[in-house]
This record gives C-alpha cells, structure tokens and sequence, in this order.
C-alpha cells in the first residue's frame, strides 16, 4: 500500500512497520522510503484471521458499528472453521463457499461479496414467496445489512484506481 506521507519519512515507515508487525498472520513487512509504500507478506492458511486481527488495528473511526446480523455471520464463519479443522467435508464446504467469494468479488471489482448476493436472494425470495407487505421486516433487515457490508467494504475515504483516459488524438 502506499502511505503519501511516508515518502521520504523513514521514522513514520518503520512505525508502521512495528504496528502490522505484531498482527498474527503476517510474517514480514518490507517498507521502501523512497516510494512511501509497505507490502504485508502473510500467511495465506491464516487469511481470515489475518483479516480479522487487521481489521482489529485500523483507527476506531473507520470501523463501522456491529450490528447483531454482523455478529450472527461471525459466529457462523468461526463455527464453519471450527468445523473445517476437524472434518474433512467441512473444509471442502467452507473452501467451495470462499472460492464462490473470491469470485464474486473479481467479477464485480470488489465492490459486492458473497453476503450481499445472499442477502439480496433471501429478499427476492421472502418478496416473491411471502409477500412485499408481509415479508417487509425481513428485506428491511437484510437490506439494511447489505448496506452497512457494503459500507464496510468500501470505507469513506479509501480511493479506488481510476481509469485513465485515452490522450485525445
């Protein structure tokens, strides 16, 4: 990643350096002052704890409130692990389901995951089967899930690469 005020900063690289050093997962961070930039080397077997414990160190400010179905998808993925280390079938489930993930989020360019498919099937479904009228606690819900996912995913204030555009001719 690239720190813009790291750049020529030796003392604020090597803070940050100490900062993600301690995260469990990652196993060396290589800083370069010259560009400003840290690359994370981690461990691709412990990538959610990683994710997690990374999560963990950003600035309060930048971490969205959990909400009960927040907390309701965390217990299902600790569980799913739980449940992968000690079977084999579980693991095969729980992989089919992160490769499906994956996919989804190259397709789209990070901008929708595995949750947000699954949130908006289980509105479509609810609205088709049971009703708009009746089924409003349950889409209202989930799409108010949806969203703050969605919000999480795309922080305020990251930036997203832009495409450059063709030099006129």
């Amino acid at each position: 990643m690239k720190i813009p005020a790291g750049k020529g900063n030796i003392e604020l690289l090597e803070q940050i350096k100490q900062t993600f050093g301690v995260i469990p997962g990652i196993e060396q961070v290589t800083v370069n002052p010259t560009t400003g930039s840290v690359v994370l080397h981690y461990d691709e077997d412990r990538h959610d704890e990683f994710h997690g414990n990374f999560q963990q160190h950003l600035p309060i400010a930048r971490r969205l409130p959990a909400n009960e179905i927040d907390e309701i998808a965390r217990k299902f993925e600790e569980e799913a692990e739980f449940l992968a280390e000690h079977s084999q079938a579980a693991r095969a489930v729980v992989d089919f389901f992160k490769d499906v993930d994956g996919c989804i989020k190259v397709a789209t360019g990070n901008v929708i995951d595995l949750k947000i498919v699954l949130a908006v099937g289980i509105i479509g479904f609810t609205v088709i089967e049971v009703g708009g009228g009746a089924a409003t606690p349950v889409w209202v819900t989930l799409g108010l899930f949806g969203l703050n996912h969605f919000i999480e995913m795309h922080p305020p204030g990251a930036t997203t690469a832009q495409t450059p555009e063709p030099a006129p001719a």
